[in-house]
């Protein structure tokens, strides 16, 4: 997981070219795109008609659109479901499409993944908010996994706190009373 210097971790949705293409290789940029090309003729009379009608380019726009609208969405459950945890906005990365326009492409939420100094009981409800924080997306990235992963973790020393706590003032009652009366004293 990638922690900031300030205890924060990132939300980073899965990069726009995670997704196979159909040849199962990565996505290529859309400048590379088979068939698109921004002097496009027409039917062998050598005009130039205009690019965005291209039924390839509009393919592009449409994929760069609809991704752009899932990683906005995506970052937007983060922050919806991190309240006061979240200590920066959502950043995203932009891609520039055919028409010249950027479409968001990846984005991160920075989140404060510190436990509660001195506070086990306050840093297990912590981790339980973490945790909804970072799988709120309807599809969580990797890195929201990693994030809630170290959540967990962070819950887990929780309960060995909370445990130690009170077996440390079960021990305190139990010495206090004495030995003899220390069989009658234990709590179920």
């Amino acid at each position: 997981m990638q922690l900031l210097p300030t205890s924060a971790a990132r939300f980073v949705p899965a990069a726009a070219s995670a997704s196979p293409a159909p040849s199962g290789g990565a996505r290529a940029p859309v400048s590379e795109v088979q068939g698109v090309s921004p002097t496009a003729s027409g039917p062998g009379r050598g005009e130039t008609s205009d690019p965005l009608q291209d039924p390839a380019v509009q393919r592009v726009i449409a994929e760069l659109a609809a991704r752009d609208r899932e990683v906005r969405a995506h970052e937007q459950a983060h922050v919806a479901a991190g309240g006061e945890l979240i200590t920066s906005g959502p950043s995203y990365t932009y891609q520039t499409g055919p028409d010249r326009r950027r479409y968001a492409v990846g984005g991160e939420v920075g989140i404060d993944t510190s436990p509660v100094r001195g506070d086990p009981e306050a840093t297990l409800d912590k981790a339980a908010r973490i945790v909804a924080a970072a799988l709120a997306p309807a599809q969580p990235s990797p890195q929201d996994y990693r994030v809630a992963a170290q959540a967990n973790q962070m819950a887990s020393q929780a309960r060995v706190d909370i445990a130690l706590a009170r077996a440390r003032q079960a021990y305190g009652e139990v010495a206090s009373v004495g030995p003899a009366q220390a069989a009658f004293s234990v709590r179920a």
